[in-house]
């Protein structure tokens, strides 16, 4: 899994490459660690156009990265879901619960 990060009008723009399993989910957590820090107060749109899978490891860091963010009064975005990626957010209910685009 790799993740790279960049700041565009205003949102922090964190792009996904791979899969976010559960053997890289503990990486994951730590690299988007700044990204909800106390001082970033951004929107964060995660483009996700080459993520190619998500399990429910990656799942839970999406949700603790969209309750800090909401908490600051920001949006956590989703950005280019592959179908397969998009049913998994409607099966689990997490469809309800961030923007996409």
């Amino acid at each position: 899994m790799k993740t790279t990060f960049e700041e565009l009008d205003e949102k922090m723009i964190v792009t996904l490459v791979g899969s976010l399993d559960t053997a890289a989910a503990i990486e994951a957590e730590e690299t988007l660690k700044p990204v909800t820090a106390d001082e970033v107060a951004k929107d964060i749109v995660f483009e996700c156009e080459e993520l190619e899978y998500i399990a429910s490891s990656g799942l839970r860091i999406l949700l603790d990265v969209l309750k800090k963010t909401k908490a600051k009064g920001h949006k956590v975005i989703l950005r280019n879901l592959n179908d397969d990626i998009k049913n998994v957010f409607k099966i689990t209910g997490f469809i309800n619960l961030f923007e996409f685009e």
